[in-house]
């Protein structure tokens, strides 16, 4: 079975990670100069560098459908810069999982695979996919919609160790973003991680920094540029989240329901 990802973030590399491991092969893509900010666990920087691997699964950067496919016999992700989805019709996937996470969809359509499943808000299931899993964080997560569409965005992000808003870090300004500091470091609320045209991107509470955008990242003011992790445990940063796990897990239901592919079909 080959699948195609539209998005190669933190998110979407937690799917690809679940499916992968369940021996469904995957293809993903993204933009040319991916924003993820969780950079340790995305798959999307094999796209800058060539390869990535998060948690012993390698993915390289593909140049074109031909070369995605030879990379899959060598048991490799891999990754092509395609943000508009232009290899679909030519890998003729049996699924297609738009997790962009764009919060509206972007150009997906039910017709572009046999199974199409949308990731959180900006869907509907039974327009413009046949599924959509639920990303908000609580009793829901990770459940997988037939019809309809998932609860939307607040735009406040998740409780993690207590704390929701405070946990992410935005650029001050328009400009160019210099980093400061690596994924990893322990922080104090008022240290500075980065600044942008010369004002400082200041620390929001005591933690480790998950995640934060490469040094020369064009940013708009506002633009979520950092994330910490109050619980302090230096090696989430080097692994998939409980969130992006869980929202495999149900985008793996979606396609195993809906591709028939346990029962024969």
């Amino acid at each position: 079975m080959l699948v195609v990802i539209r998005g190669a973030g933190d998110l979407a590399s937690g799917i690809a990670l679940r499916l992968w491991r369940s021996h469904i092969k995957v293809v993903m893509t993204d933009v040319e100069r991916p924003t993820a900010i969780r950079r340790t666990v995305c798959f999307s920087q094999a796209i800058v560098h060539g390869e990535a691997a998060v948690e012993g699964v390698t993915a390289r950067r593909a140049a074109s459908p031909a070369e995605a496919l030879a990379l899959l016999r060598e048991d490799v992700i891999p990754v092509l810069a395609d943000p508009e989805g232009s290899c679909i019709p030519m890998l003729r996937p049996d699924a297609v999982v738009d997790a962009i996470l764009a919060k509206r969809n972007l150009g997906t359509k039910i017709t572009d695979a046999p199974v199409v499943i949308g990731v959180g808000p900006g869907f509907t299931a039974g327009e413009d996919c046949h599924a959509v899993v639920e990303t908000m964080r609580g009793h829901y997560l990770g459940r997988v919609i037939r019809k309809g569409a998932a609860i939307p965005n607040t735009g406040i992000p998740g409780l993690i160790g207590g704390f929701a808003g405070e946990r992410v870090l935005r650029a001050p300004a328009d400009g160019v973003f210099h980093q400061l500091l690596d994924i990893g470091a322990q922080v104090k609320m008022g240290d500075i991680a980065a600044t942008v045209d010369g004002q400082p991107m200041v620390c929001t509470l005591n933690g480790v920094l998950r995640g934060i955008l490469a040094e020369g990242t064009p940013v708009h003011k506002g633009m979520k540029a950092g994330d910490i992790d109050p619980r302090c445990a230096v090696e989430h940063c080097s692994c998939a989240s409980d969130k992006a796990l869980a929202v495999g897990g149900g985008v793996l239901e979606a396609i195993l329901d809906l591709t028939g592919a346990l029962y024969g079909k």
